[in-house]
């Protein structure tokens, strides 16, 4: 039956982790017996295959485009405006046609910027076809709508072509314009002559190429807004909206992400889910809470005992497929080292891969030192645009390939660049990983949720106070997790300063000498000048 379900693929259920919170959400509304639906498309390229050839990233897909977000809301809206009409709720009409009451039976969660047209597409609906006047369309649409913000990138929040939204949705681009002119002159009345905070909430951007600012169409048209995590929530009230949260404070607030359990613990280690059921009984599976029940057991050998033998079963079969699907023989005693997420900058998955560096040369430095056998694993998938993302995975395999072949390493460091990473792969290592890496820039990860998964099942995390790892310091204790690194206030002085990378190379010997075997060729000998742009960015661009 494992074989048959390895054939299979995984659902097509968002792209990456957005689209896996969602799935999340719906597991917990469905739960909760809350009447909710989750829309989206079903097409055959919606998640792109990741295939690594020679160690370099290809991919087989299709970009997520407008023609595709607008296909989404506009069949989303026409479903809901359905709904609501054919429910009349006592009324003797055949229809409702009377939308006075429709923000208190329909609310529409934006799940970041991707279904942002929904906000004109319900506009034109109300205007165009149920004949609403402007103001009441308005105001009935602004109490619907309510927007999660997931990134605190710039680059990261959508901004379309004013050219390319005009040539496919002309009538909703006269709705923006609408929209953004009655904002605007709000915006005047309140903060007379001040024309460069006009020109700073606008939710067209002048500069260069015309752009709508999709976020800013979001805010605006959005009863509430909120961040991710606690940390993440204050960047966006502070910095990256403070215009925004300035003008209505009251619109901005904190839901921090989450995940559900029965597919992260129950279904992916059952093992462990049936330990702890034993000792505290199955309600936790709808009441995580109820996990601190465990507390009293913190002392009990023979339970630590079985977690840990819970934990090097899941090990051993992890093992076992890794050297089936990657050909490298794995020590299942060797510590699980994980990195799974999509690959960025932020993400940090480079400093991870001199960290590999690092240890390679010091067991080659001394080979009859003990060192701790560890098995590196990270996996995750690069933008098909973004170049650095694709380099680091191209790095990351040739300092796997070197390393997983020189005999005087052995079994004490393996590396594997995981594949195709995605929910499926998720279940199996998860359970599997005794580290945790969450080591994104402090400031830069919104929330994250596999820094949840893992903890869910027994790993230890070592990460930066960002995120969500903020509050499971708090939840946990700080002494329960490795935080190392800058805090969001270090690295705000830091760039205030300037960040001078030569002076770490000059400083550091172990980390001159990893950089140095990257630059001359030493992990791509057929190609030395291969990975010139990886180290250009860490000494010109890194951040």
């Amino acid at each position: 039956m494992e074989e048959l379900e390895e054939i299979e693929e995984d659902a097509g259920l968002g792209n990456g982790g957005l689209g896996r919170l969602a799935a999340c959400f719906l597991d917990s509304m469905a739960t909760l017996g809350l009447a909710a639906y989750g829309y989206g498309i079903r097409y055959e390229y919606g998640i792109f295959n990741q295939k690594i050839r020679d160690g370099w990233q290809f991919f087989e897909g299709k970009e997520l485009r407008l023609k595709q977000e607008y296909f989404v809301v506009a069949a989303t809206l026409q479903d809901i405006i359905r709904r609501f009409k054919a429910s009349k709720f006592g009324s003797t009409d055949s229809v409702r046609t009377v939308f006075d009451s429709f923000p208190d039976q329909v609310a529409i969660q934006l799940n970041d910027t991707h279904p942002a047209m929904a906000i004109p597409e319900l506009m034109r609906i109300f205007v165009d076809i149920e004949k609403l006047p402007w103001n009441k369309a308005w105001d009935i649409t602004k109490r619907t709508f309510a927007y999660t913000n997931h990134t605190v990138l710039p680059e990261a929040l959508e901004r379309w072509p004013v050219d390319l939204v005009e040539k496919l949705l002309p009538r909703h681009l006269q709705i923006i314009y609408e929209i953004n002119q009655r904002h605007l002159d709000h915006i005047a009345s309140l903060f007379p002559n001040d024309v460069d905070r006009l020109r700073r909430m606008s939710l067209i951007e002048e500069g260069g190429t015309k752009r709508i600012n999709m976020a800013h169409l979001c805010i605006v048209g959005s009863h509430a807004v909120n961040g991710v995590a606690k940390i993440h929530s204050e960047i966006v009230k502070t910095e990256v909206f403070k215009d925004f949260a300035a003008l209505e404070p009251e619109k901005f607030q904190n839901k921090t992400n989450g995940i559900t359990p029965r597919r992260w613990l129950l279904l992916c280690n059952p093992g462990l889910a049936e330990l702890i059921a034993e000792k505290i009984g199955e309600d936790y599976v709808r009441d995580l809470s109820q996990l601190t029940k465990l507390h009293e057991f913190v002392d009990d050998d023979l339970f630590i005992r079985e977690v840990a033998k819970v934990k090097q079963e899941n090990k051993v079969k992890f093992a076992l497929y890794l050297e089936k699907e990657y050909k490298v023989k794995i020590n299942p005693s060797s510590m699980f080292d994980v990195h799974v997420k999509r690959i960025h900058e932020y993400k940090r998955q480079l400093m991870n891969c001199l960290h590999i560096i690092t240890m390679y040369n010091r067991i080659r430095k001394d080979p009859a030192k003990v060192f701790v056998p560890r098995t590196v694993i990270i996996g995750g998938k690069a933008a098909p645009g973004y170049h650095m993302a694709k380099m680091i995975i191209k790095l990351i395999n040739a300092v796997a390939h070197v390393v997983n072949n020189d005999p005087v390493v052995g079994s004490k460091l393996k590396v594997i660049f995981l594949e195709n990473y995605r929910v499926s792969l998720a279940e199996k290592v998860i359970p599997a990983t005794d580290l945790s890496e969450q080591i994104s820039t402090a400031g830069t990860e919104a929330s994250g949720t596999g820094n949840m998964k893992f903890m869910l099942n027994g790993a230890l995390t070592i990460g930066t106070m960002d995120g969500a790892n903020v509050e499971m310091a708090e939840e946990a204790g700080e002494e329960n997790l490795f935080i190392f690194g800058m805090r969001v206030e270090d690295v705000t002085e830091l760039d205030r300063e300037g960040y001078n990378a030569q002076k770490y190379y000059d400083q550091l010997p172990e980390l001159k000498k990893a950089i140095d075997q990257i630059k001359s060729g030493f992990f791509s000998p057929k190609e030395p000048d291969l990975f010139k742009d990886v180290v250009n960015m860490l000494f010109h661009h890194d951040r």
